[in-house]
């Protein structure tokens, strides 16, 4: 079966404030303007997807929310998975394995280096670092998620911002 993972790096986001953790960082007016234009991308180009999954941390949070508004995507079925935050490749491929086998459409927000490093072994091509609310799409041709820990997809297309 015919399975497409986009894998998109979160807007950019406000530099931390003195002492503010890194995971509470939020995006700046740009970054929202940025989360809507890769939005927009998705919808012209793969018109649907069936789930999003998100890093908790805000400045993922709120780019998912945008995308998933220009995708007609009801924001409520985002799912945010905490093991997302700052997540190596081998974390997001376990999670992305045990999805339902009815999804078939994904789009994936989190943070580098990890999905850069996810993107890189699942199109066993070497890509270079997602940029701010960069998205790479891999067609996948999987029976099932669990596959995709043993075999490798096509690069469809990338997106950078303008």
């Amino acid at each position: 079966m015919q399975r497409l993972l986009v894998i998109c790096r979160h807007a950019e986001s406000n530099d931390p404030f003195p002492l503010q953790p890194d995971f509470e960082r939020e995006l700046t007016k740009n970054g929202q303007h940025q989360a809507r234009i890769t939005g927009k991308w998705l919808r012209d180009t793969f018109q649907k997807v069936d789930a999003i999954l998100s890093s908790p941390a805000p400045r993922a949070g709120m780019t998912a929310r945008l995308v998933a508004e220009k995708l007609y995507f009801d924001e409520e079925q985002i799912e945010y998975v905490p093991d997302f935050y700052n997540a190596r490749e081998s974390v997001l491929i376990n999670v992305l394995g045990k999805l339902p086998d009815h999804v078939t459409r994904v789009v994936l927000v989190g943070h580098n280096p990890g999905i850069t490093s996810l993107t890189r072994t699942i199109s066993a091509q070497h890509v270079g670092y997602l940029d701010p609310a960069g998205a790479y799409a891999i067609k996948l041709d999987l029976a099932t998620w669990q596959e995709l820990h043993v075999k490798n997809g096509t690069l469809e297309s990338h997106f950078a911002q303008p």
